[in-house]
């Protein structure tokens, strides 16, 4: 029997990505399943890495059903404090604890700091999450960012034109100061990458510290009027413009 050739003609997942869907484990935990002979379709044990799995077919782990989940897309407002992982052995607060009602196994789409706030999506999608954090797709992510100190236009000039960081040269898309606030400045910052703390650490770079950040927009999905400690589903229209930054080919 021929597992990978299913009958079905809609799309098929390699059968990896299938176990991760359904909330096995990652997708590299689930290939050592895989070899190990502990998964079958169908009936038939598979350990072929290639094996893809149709819709109407049946997968068992240890002879007990396995059944993908359904993507889903959530819209979080973190706030300061929060952390995006999905366990910390200290206990604080994590952004999914702010969305107990999804049944899903989902993660966040990079990463803001405990310090930062602001619009994070949660995901099951992994391939989609994927897509709009690598920084070969160059999909935009917009900042608000108060900081110490005015920054002059030499400063801003900086930024756009790239600094040097460990990880080598990193630049912002497009930066606009905003307005003072007593010896600060807020700044409106569009990156393109996303390195870890890429702001803070550029803007250390010039001598000026974040005091406030804020993510205000991936893409075109904007965090609008959700407040911190919220959360709401993506729009099909939101989702089907991210798809569609996702889905340029760089």
């Amino acid at each position: 029997m021929a597992l990978s050739k299913a009958k079905s003609k809609v799309p098929m997942d390699r059968l990896n990505k299938y176990l991760a869907h359904a909330g096995v484990g990652s997708r590299r935990h689930c290939e050592s399943l895989i070899r190990a002979g502990r998964v079958s379709i169908d009936g038939e044990v598979v350990t072929d890495l290639a094996t893809r799995v149709a819709p109407e077919q049946e997968v068992h782990l240890d002879g007990e059903p396995v059944h993908a989940e359904k993507f889903v897309y959530w819209l979080v407002n973190k706030p300061r404090g929060y952390l995006c992982t999905n366990h910390d052995p200290a206990g604080r607060p994590l952004a999914i604890d702010i969305v107990p009602h999804i049944s899903q196994r989902v993660y966040t789409v990079g990463r803001l700091d405990e310090d930062s706030e602001g619009l994070l999506l949660l995901t099951n999608d992994g391939e989609l999450a994927n897509r709009l954090m690598h920084p070969r797709y160059g999909v935009e992510k917009s900042y608000l960012a108060l900081v110490a100190g005015i920054p002059s236009p030499e400063d801003l000039r900086k930024l756009l034109e790239g600094v040097y960081l460990a990880e080598g040269h990193v630049k912002a898309r497009y930066v606009k100061r905003l307005r003072k606030q007593g010896d600060s400045t807020w700044l409106r910052i569009v990156l393109a990458e996303g390195k870890n703390r890429e702001i803070r650490r550029m803007l250390a770079k010039l001598g000026h510290k974040v005091l406030r950040l804020r993510r205000i927009a991936i893409g075109t999905v904007d965090i609008g009027s959700l407040q911190p400690r919220k959360s709401r589903l993506l729009t099909p229209r939101e989702l089907k413009a991210l798809q569609k930054l996702a889905a340029k080919v760089p």
